[in-house]
């Protein structure tokens, strides 16, 4: 059997959940699509799925060849893709979804920029904080933070996204400052209330024991720009991402806390609906984001708040 297509119909039953379905996907019938698959564990002396009436599971083996495999055809489908787009440009109107602060303080100046330099694309910017389907809102690339599970999705990794305790110099005039994490058990927290990732305010010392903070939340809301005016008035301690309190840590209006203690970094990715057929302009303005942010992006450079907050 072609070996490349026996991959690809793997993949497919994965995503799919079923070998009707992925025979659907490569117009094969499902006996056949399972003969792919019975190939490949045939080769490997290994079951890759635990086969039931309903469904299909993936084994141990299973999960990690799956995401050897989606390296595999992904690679491959991106040099098809710029072997055969070399003379393409990039047209057409692009949507792209990104979470409301993140996108109001560092989107701008890349879409300008990208827009400057393809003068046939147009740019659709999609600001908001719920997860959305990309397929079913029509979404050609989207912005988000956090790590995903999801394997009918592509991501690409843009930058870091750091987080860092800070408070105001008026509040800690008020209370002090902490010089541990226990230390702010009663302060007043200013919390996002939609943080989806596992270690919110937890702290880790130089043993790399986690210490977490459990206090009173004084103020929630669902926007960090909204927490950010409420610690510079003084209102408690907030906890979020770099790239949103970096700028007032740096001119001094707020005070990085707890140098010593290390915080949990969350990937920024770009994520597709699929790795086949992506068009150019979407893979332009990945790159552009790419080169834009990376490992040290513009808010954690060192006349930033990497620095103060490390």
């Amino acid at each position: 059997m072609d070996k490349l297509m026996s991959l690809s119909i793997f993949v497919a039953a994965v995503e799919e959940g079923s070998f009707a379905a992925a025979g659907r996907r490569f117009k094969l019938s499902p006996a056949m699509a399972g003969k792919h698959v019975s190939a490949i564990e045939s080769e490997l002396n290994a079951r890759l799925f635990q086969r039931t009436t309903r469904r299909l599971h993936l084994t141990d083996a299973g999960k990690t060849y799956y995401d050897r495999c989606k390296q595999i055809l992904y690679a491959l489908d991106e040099a098809n893709r710029e072997a055969a787009a070399v003379q393409g440009s990039a047209r057409g109107l692009l949507r792209v979804a990104v979470p409301v602060t993140f996108g109001a303080l560092h989107l701008g100046e890349v879409v300008a920029r990208y827009v400057a330099d393809h003068p046939d694309v147009r740019v659709e910017v999609l600001l908001g904080d719920r997860y959305i389907d990309l397929l079913d809102a029509g979404v050609d690339v989207a912005i988000r933070i956090g790590r995903l599970d999801d394997p009918a999705l592509v991501t690409r990794r843009l930058a870091p996204c750091r987080m860092v305790l800070c408070a105001s110099p008026a509040y800690l005039e008020r209370y002090g400052m902490p010089r541990t994490p226990e230390d702010l058990s009663k302060a007043p927290r200013l919390a996002f209330s939609e943080a989806v990732s596992d270690g919110d305010w937890t702290f880790f010392d130089a043993a790399d024991r986690p210490h977490r903070i459990d206090g009173p939340c004084r103020i929630a809301a669902n926007n960090t720009q909204m927490l950010l005016a409420c610690a510079l008035a003084g209102a408690g301690v907030a906890y979020g991402p770099t790239f949103v309190f970096g700028e007032q840590i740096r001119q001094g209006r707020l005070v990085a806390l707890l140098p010593r203690y290390r915080t949990t970094a969350l990937p920024i990715q770009a994520v597709y609906p699929s790795a086949r057929a992506i068009p150019v302009k979407v893979r332009r303005f990945v790159d552009y984001l790419v080169e834009d942010f990376g490992d040290t992006p513009p808010w954690d450079r060192k006349d930033n708040v990497a620095d103060q907050a490390a």
